[in-house]
């Protein structure tokens, strides 16, 4: 069986099955397999746009819907441009407000919304040992997910590879490379949002007859 994860683009569907499979399967004690299998929107508004009528038609289609545990749809904190109601001010409001809000318009039991928040970038800095050595020293010491809508992930990196290796930090370069060296279990213990996500997976897989 398998989770159909919902994603923003090409980048993310190469990088974020992987590293959820390597965070899952050790958990599953050897004896479960899980899939996911990305599906690619072109950007946070058309994920949004097409969320619901794409994950209804998915899970009542009689030919799959036994074989997926559920959808999983995940978008960047930092460029969903949701509307939130007057109050909802905090991150963790706003990604509790819009969990609530997307799920209810979608309307399925299998079906989870998540946010990275703010950026996929966010789960890199979980792991400074794996950039390069002229970039480590200067990566920011708190927690991964602070670093905010001011100056997000992918715009830390690219200021600090500018100015410390003379090149921009290139997302489908040098963001798969990190990707791949990146220990999920380190970004699970330092990215709350991240953790989230893998818990509920996780649950939903255990709990699926697989």
């Amino acid at each position: 069986m398998k989770f159909v994860l919902l994603v923003e683009g090409q980048t993310e569907s190469k990088v974020i099955p992987q590293l959820l499979k390597r965070w899952i399967e050790p958990k599953l004690a050897g004896v479960k397999k899980v899939g996911i299998d990305p599906i690619i929107f072109h950007g946070s508004g058309d994920l949004r746009r097409e969320v619901a009528k794409y994950t209804r038609t998915t899970l009542n289609d009689p030919h799959h819907e036994r074989d997926i545990i559920a959808v999983v749809s995940l978008l960047d904190f930092y460029r969903s441009t949701i509307q939130y109601p007057k109050g909802i001010d905090s991150v963790d409001e706003r990604c509790q407000w819009a969990k609530r809000d997307i799920e209810g318009k979608v309307g399925e039991k299998r079906f989870r919304q998540f946010f990275a928040v703010h950026e996929l970038e966010a789960w890199l800095l979980s792991q400074p040992g794996i950039f390069p050595a002229e970039i480590k020293p200067h990566l920011p010491k708190r927690a991964p997910e602070t670093v905010n809508s001011t100056e997000p992930p992918k715009a830390l990196l690219n200021r600090l590879y500018i100015k410390h290796t003379r090149k921009k930090y290139k997302v489908t370069d040098d963001g798969l490379k990190l990707f791949k060296q990146l220990n999920p279990e380190e970004a699970y213990r330092k990215c709350p949002h991240l953790q989230e996500m893998l818990d509920e997976m996780l649950k939903l897989a255990l709990k699926a007859e697989l």
